[in-house]
């Protein structure tokens, strides 16, 4: 089965661990100088040509990943939020110093390779092949793109295996659909990654750890908050919007690492892709968000940059807002923009985001109920049949929910998925149900309200089940035994 995976945009690098260069191949003399972000198309797409080739790195491959990070915009040599430069977001800080190691790869000097699109991504195909190499892949390998997952997820290094599962997920994402973006382009391409170790690294659902239902739970490092008792110690009145200037899965990281001289966090992060949101801090605990309103307010980073309108996607409008809105019922906070704020907003703040490129009047709509979203008139257990009773489920972003069933008087399991966006027009969605030592069954199509049934009897066994809605998927491991 291709994997059909969950896409967000790039993750900031965690770990600053070298790993050597050891490749035969020897880089070939470096493109012209381009004009950082400012570059015409064709200098950027001559760069990935002769980056892939000096280190025999997959073309496609290696512009997926520069689009999952930056979507192949290197603002101008400013750092992202992390301190990552350029358009493969080669980053240089306290724990992690891909840059430097960038440097060393090509004999290019760090200054060249913040500010200079095409050194910047020689710079980016350098510590993608160390990474291969250090994973022991030979000529062969190489020139399959399926099999540089491992290395894809250690380029971004992460602070755990979920995370870095969900930066590798993106690129293969941008791989399969294709890339047109800043004069680069590339056709789709459906390739199978080899999982390895990432198979079972799965972000799951905490519905104990979580104050909002759906949310991913990914705690931030404990130096990036502070536990409190709110609201019983601090009336909560305020909501601040961010944007993180960088990923969703670089967001999380950064948020996880510490102890730092700048602690930082926020309560949620939301992917742009699909609005898939992760809680990590308890709305009861202070978040490092919002300088003297730490006390007061809740915070919600957005992935993406203040610059790049292209982040901003109706998806996470929709997300964020559902969000806030739940946020402000259950604390009494008037849904406005007093008290709903930016970043630039909150007194003595030196921050502009979100940005000239949000739509406030888009999102206070939401915020205030004026999506005018349908609702989905079937429910798992109309679908999967009478005797049918949900065991468990997964919420796909805000696409959709994946549901097991199971029958007790029939001893047949059964994989729904229902969507909740695009309802009433065919679009991608998929159901799967694979009980242990049996083979995988798959409902995969274009469907207008739900994918499914999928049923096997399977009394007394495991059962790996999932399904996904657009780019957005679940894969669960073997559980339910019995």
């Amino acid at each position: 089965m291709k994997l059909r995976t969950l896409a967000l945009a790039g993750l900031i690098a965690v770990s600053g661990q070298q790993v050597a260069y050891a490749a035969t191949v020897s880089p070939s003399p470096s493109p012209s100088p381009s004009r950082s972000s400012a570059s015409t198309a064709a200098p950027l797409a001559e760069a990935f040509t002769k980056a892939a080739a000096s280190y025999e790195v997959p073309h496609d491959l290696l512009v997926a990943l520069g689009y999952a990070e930056t979507h192949l915009d290197g603002h101008g040599g400013e750092p992202s939020a992390s301190g990552g430069y350029g358009v493969m977001h080669l980053v240089s800080n306290p724990r992690t110093k891909t840059l430097e190691e960038a440097a060393k790869l090509t004999s290019r000097p760090v200054a060249e390779l913040k500010s200079d699109d095409a050194a910047n991504v020689l710079g980016g195909a350098a510590v993608l092949r160390a990474r291969a190499d250090a994973l022991g892949l030979d000529a062969a390998a190489r020139k399959d793109p399926g099999k540089w997952y491992g290395a894809v997820a250690a380029y971004g290094n992460a602070a755990d295996e979920s995370t870095a599962k969900l930066y590798a997920d993106a690129v293969y994402e941008a791989l399969a659909a294709g890339v047109s973006a800043a004069g680069v382009r590339t056709a789709p391409r459906a390739v199978e990654p080899e999982l390895g170790d990432y198979a079972d690294a799965e972000p799951r659902t905490l519905a104990a750890a979580t104050d909002y239902p759906g949310a991913l739970w990914k705690a931030a490092h404990s130096t990036n908050y502070a536990v409190s008792n709110r609201p019983t110690s601090d009336k909560i009145d305020r909501i601040v919007i961010h944007v993180t200037q960088g990923s969703y899965a670089g967001a999380i990281s950064w948020f996880q690492t510490g102890p730092r001289a700048n602690p930082t966090s926020a309560h949620y992060v939301i992917r742009s892709s699909d609005g898939q949101i992760t809680q990590m801090v308890r709305e009861k605990n202070r978040a490092f968000h919002a300088g003297n309103w730490n006390r007061r307010s809740v915070g919600i980073e957005h992935e993406g940059y203040v610059d790049n309108a292209s982040w901003f996607t109706d998806q996470m409008y929709r997300a964020s807002a559902a969000l806030t809105r739940s946020i402000a019922d259950r604390y009494g906070i008037p849904k406005d923009r007093t008290h709903i704020v930016g970043h630039h907003g909150v007194p003595g703040a030196d921050h502009t985001d979100p940005g000239p490129h949000w739509n406030w009047t888009k999102y206070m709509g939401y915020v205030t109920g004026g999506s005018g979203t349908p609702t989905n008139p079937h429910t798992p257990e109309k679908v999967c049949g009478s005797g049918y009773k949900v065991v468990d489920s997964q919420a796909l972003g805000t696409a959709g929910t994946a549901y097991l069933l199971y029958n007790t008087s029939t001893g047949y399991n059964c994989v729904a998925t229902l969507k909740k966006t695009s309802l009433g027009k065919a679009s991608a969605a998929s159901a799967f149900l694979e009980p242990q030592g049996s083979s995988r069954k798959t409902d995969s199509g274009n469907f207008t309200y739900y994918a499914g049934p999928v049923t096997a009897k399977a009394p007394g066994k495991c059962v790996k089940w999932g399904g996904s809605v657009g780019s957005a998927t679940y894969t669960s491991p073997f559980e339910h035994c019995g």
